[in-house]
């Protein structure tokens, strides 16, 4: 694909732009602008809406087998391109090659088969018994899908919210964040290419302004986001005027709760992975480590140990291990937030600097800061980079009562030897998904968060339901009997 686009992908066709207003892509790890796409406005939108609306009856019409079996060849010509995908991400998010490839796209090829297959086993349509009539239980296409999508892990998160939605029988405009914007249309090419119908999918790469315009849009039926906590408020705010549905997966700042038998050098290499994988920039991230006050520094001293072997450098380099931060607005946040936590009473125990030898490129090194107290605002709001907080409890009482003093609630994590107590803490810490001696993202299980962290669930049949809408058609008898196979059925159906 060409990097620097001159034309938008509206209805799955190029279609040349309205403006001349260009997106400008700068690398993370040079800070030079090395991609550039037109930029969308009011008139793309109206454009995609329209396409939409034409094509979105027969798409409904055709059923999910059909939309399924188009996903599963969209899947096949994604995992084809997927050198070409992870290049471009490296590239626009600073993320590692080897995790963009084997990482993100990786999991989108599968992904997209496991929505495709779920989807084959919810009944579009049924009939229930009960205390009133029988009745036909229609699950109908919900409408025009908006997918807002994040810079921190734009492919993934597309796909994720395109192929739930299309396989459902949707069509989708996908708006990515203008940090990120380029792979996504690799996504489109090859959801064409498969074979999807044109008007069903379109790519609106804009700012905030766009994202505004799509949620207040009387053709836009639901809304699916992901992104900050504070641009959520805004966005449920926006569709709640009107009624439309939404889908929201925010913000967190997840707590792992590190009970007294623990082995501290085990909890290091899981937090390892589950604090810094892709330069911390993880809403489900283990940003807030509680550990026993009697055993503090030794589990302070493993975490430490483990982010001084992280190796940070060139993404493109195999050895690299941590990439830079996505923007020099985000390392300045990062900068920035340390330096509070500092003034607050906080001290670093490794890291909190520019890494030396990275002249170019917003790099940040794996920080870890001890002596901290949950009032304090490193442990309570989200930093989105590469910090750990380490503060002590003084029991599992007291472990689950910091955990949940929390305004989050997306992720959380206990470690420890006794299943009991490990069940404990997953009960009662208020978290919409929680790991036992584990940091997992488990993309084949329901995943979304409670308070701020957001509304919904993506991913299973939660994800995929949240795209329809039911319908009750109250029977006669000889319909539900004909419906049942008891007798030849209507020709509607």
């Amino acid at each position: 694909m060409d990097r620097h686009l001159r034309k938008h992908f509206i209805g799955g066709r190029w279609v040349t732009p309205s403006t001349d207003d260009l997106i400008e892509v700068v690398n993370p790890s040079t800070e030079r602008v090395e991609m550039s796409v037109p930029s969308a406005g009011t008139a793309e939108i109206g454009a995609a809406v329209g396409a939409a609306r034409e094509a979105a009856a027969a798409w409904a019409a055709v059923g999910v087998e059909a939309r399924a079996a188009l996903i599963d060849r969209a899947a096949v010509i994604v995992a084809s391109r997927a050198a070409e995908i992870g290049s471009i991400m490296t590239d626009e998010m600073g993320a590692p090659l080897a995790g963009t490839v084997g990482g993100q796209v990786t999991a989108s090829v599968a992904a997209m088969r496991e929505l495709a297959e779920i989807a084959r086993t919810i009944p579009e349509r049924e009939v229930r018994s009960g205390r009133g009539p029988d009745a036909l239980i229609l699950r109908e296409p919900v409408g025009l899908v908006a997918a807002l999508t994040p810079w921190n892990g734009p492919f993934a998160t597309a796909v994720n919210k395109a192929a739930a939605a299309l396989v459902m029988g949707n069509p989708v405009i996908c708006k990515p964040s203008p940090q990120t914007p380029l792979d996504v249309f690799i996504l489109g090419e090859s959801l064409a290419e498969a074979g999807l119908p044109d008007g069903l999918f379109s790519v609106l790469p804009a700012g905030p302004e766009i994202s505004a315009a799509l949620v207040a849009h009387p053709g836009v039926a639901a809304i699916s986001f992901t992104g900050s906590s504070a641009v959520g408020r805004q966005i449920a705010q926006g569709a709640s005027a009107r009624f439309a549905r939404v889908q929201l997966e925010l913000g967190g700042k997840s707590a792992a709760l590190v009970l007294d038998d623990a082995d501290p050098e085990k909890v290091a290499a899981v937090l390892r992975g589950g604090v810094f994988r892709n330069s911390g920039q993880v809403c489900s991230a283990l940003t807030r480590i509680l550990v026993p006050r009697a055993r503090y520094d030794e589990f302070t001293d493993a975490l430490c140990a483990e982010a001084e072997q992280i190796v940070v450098g060139d993404p493109r380099d195999a050895r690299t291990e941590m990439g830079p931060l996505a923007s020099r607005a985000q390392r300045d946040r990062v900068e920035s937030m340390v330096a509070e936590g500092v003034r607050a009473g906080a001290r670093i125990a490794t890291g909190g600097r520019r890494p030396k030898g990275l002249n170019a490129g917003w790099y940040y090194t794996p920080t870890v800061l001890r002596d901290v107290t949950n009032d304090m605002g490193v442990a309570r709001d989200e930093i989105f980079g590469p910090v750990a907080v380490v503060i002590a409890h003084d029991g599992d009482e007291d472990a689950i009562r910091i955990a949940n003093d929390s305004p989050y609630g997306l992720h959380g994590a206990v470690f420890t030897a006794d299943d009991e107590r490990a069940l404990q803490a997953a009960w009662r810490v208020q978290s919409g998904t929680f790991s036992i001696n584990q940091c997992v993202n488990n993309p084949t299980a329901p995943f979304g968060g409670v308070k701020e962290s957001g509304i919904g669930r993506e991913h299973d049949v939660e994800g995929l339901t949240f795209f329809t809408e039911l319908k009750t058609v109250n029977l006669t008898p000889a319909i539900a009997s004909s419906l049942r196979g008891e007798s030849p059925p209507p020709t509607a159906f």
